[in-house]
């Protein structure tokens, strides 16, 4: 499967899980927006970019910020203030998972598997983000 296959199916399972959860989903018309669907959550729309995660030691990682080519030049973009947040799928561990725009780094977001031996306050665990849970 090739990334736009792996984005799509990712897309397609968070927007099922979200009307499935009884949200009201819509998706923005061609491919020029940050967002990938607008949530309705009956109080807020909310802008969500959708992204796949992988595990990666005991952690689940994923980007937040798209790569692209511009006149034979890579540039990394990140999202700002143009979406509210990410809506993440781990196949590995076949879960969802909801991470607002100010708990997500620059690069890349790392949602913590294992409890940590030293507990800090940035520390993310990774069932404290699980979508059932934060929408």
């Amino acid at each position: 499967m090739n990334t736009k296959q792996t984005g799509d199916e990712t897309e397609a399972t968070i927007l099922a899980a979200l009307i499935a959860m009884g949200h009201s989903v819509s998706i923005p018309f061609g491919d020029n927006d940050k967002y990938d669907l607008l949530l309705d959550t009956g109080t807020r729309i909310l802008r969500v970019q959708c992204k796949t995660g992988w595990v990666e030691g005991d952690v689940i990682r994923f980007k937040t910020a798209s790569k692209t080519t511009v006149d034979g030049t890579d540039t990394v973009v990140d999202y700002d203030d143009t979406i509210d947040g990410f809506a993440v799928r781990c196949r590995e561990t076949d879960e969802l998972y909801w991470v607002p725009m100010e708990d997500a780094g620059k690069k890349s977001t790392y949602l913590r598997i294992v409890e940590p031996e030293i507990e800090h306050p940035s520390t993310k665990r990774e069932s404290d983000y699980r979508l059932e849970k934060r929408l």
